[in-house]
């Protein structure tokens, strides 16, 4: 897997506005956990906050659960 982090310049979080044509498909950001236990207070929508280095899982396939019909 591949590990990415978040961009900064000058030590200040960069963020870019990209247009949705240009996104390939989606992937699973898996938080790279340190040694200590996280709190339970913590959800998922901190979770980019919080941690500074992620796993790239380019192979999840969210169409791999549809049910046929």
């Amino acid at each position: 897997m591949w590990m990415v982090e978040p961009s900064s310049v000058d030590h200040h979080t960069h963020f870019v506005v990209i247009h949705v044509d240009t996104i390939f498909h989606s992937v699973h950001l898996i938080p790279v956990y340190g040694t200590d236990m996280l709190p339970l207070t913590i959800k998922s929508h901190h979770v980019l906050n919080i941690f500074t280095l992620f796993y790239v899982n380019k192979y999840a396939n969210h169409h791999a659960f549809k049910i046929a019909c």
